[in-house]
C-alpha cells in the first residue's frame, strides 16, 4: 500500500521543528522554511497567516508528542506511580542524539512578551506539565504532592537545561536519583 505524501501544512510543521530546534526561532527566515519544506509563500500564508502562527503550531505540535510520550512511560512504568517512567523519559532526552535543551525554554527566551501567543502555548504546555507529575506524585502517595510536583518541574528544567551545559550523562543520573529520592523511591538497579 503506497504511503501518503506529507500535507503542505504537515511539510511545513516538519521542517519548523527540524530548524526551529536546531537553531533557534528568530534565525529562521520564511523565506528558508518555504524553500526547504517545498511550499510556495502563497502555500505558507494559507496555512500559516505569520511566522509566529507556525511557531504556535511547531509548540502544540511539540506538546502533543511529549504528552504521549509521557502518557507511553507512565503506561510503561508498572512498579512504580509512572513517575519513574517520567524521570527516565526526561533523562533519555537530554542524552539524545541532537539534544538542544527543551523546545519550550527555548522559544521563551526568544519570545519574552507573556501575552504573546508563543508564551501562551508555553504556559499551556508548563501547566498541563505541571498537573501531570503532581497528579503522579499524588498517585505514589507523596505526603504533599504539590510540593512534589513543583520541585519535579525544576528537575525537569534544570536537567534539559544542564544537559546542554554538563555531561548529558552525569546529569541524566543526577536527575534519576534526585527524582527517585524525592518520592521515596529506591534507587534503579
Amino acid at each position: 500500500m503506497p504511503t501518503t505524501a506529507p500535507s503542505p501544512r504537515d511539510r511545513l510543521l516538519e521542517t519548523a521543528n527540524r530548524l526551529f530546534y536546531s537553531e533557534g526561532i528568530h534565525t529562521v527566515p520564511v523565506d528558508r522554511l518555504v524553500t526547504e519544506a517545498g511550499v510556495t509563500r502563497a502555500t505558507f500564508y494559507r496555512h500559516f497567516p505569520a511566522k509566529e502562527d507556525l511557531v504556535v503550531a511547531y509548540l502544540r505540535a511539540t506538546d502533543a508528542r511529549l504528552r504521549g510520550a509521557v502518557e507511553s512511560a507512565v503506561a510503561r512504568d508498572g512498579a512504580d506511580s509512572g513517575l519513574s517512567g517520567v524521570l527516565d523519559l526526561i533523562g533519555e532526552t537530554t542524552c539524545a542524539a541532537g539534544f538542544r535543551g527543551c523546545h519550550f525554554i527555548n522559544a521563551a527566551a526568544e519570545y519574552p512578551n507573556a501575552s504573546a501567543p508563543v508564551r501562551v502555548a508555553i504556559a499551556e504546555h508548563r501547566a498541563w506539565f505541571q498537573q501531570a507529575v503532581t497528579d503522579l506524585a499524588a498517585r505514589s502517595g507523596h505526603p504533599d504532592p504539590d510540593y512534589a510536583g513543583r520541585v519535579l518541574v525544576l528537575l525537569h528544567d534544570g536537567a534539559l537545561s544542564g544537559a546542554q551545559l554538563d555531561d548529558p550523562e552525569a546529569v541524566r543520573r543526577t536527575l534519576v536519583r534526585a527524582g527517585r529520592d524525592l518520592l521515596g523511591l529506591p534507587a534503579p538497579e
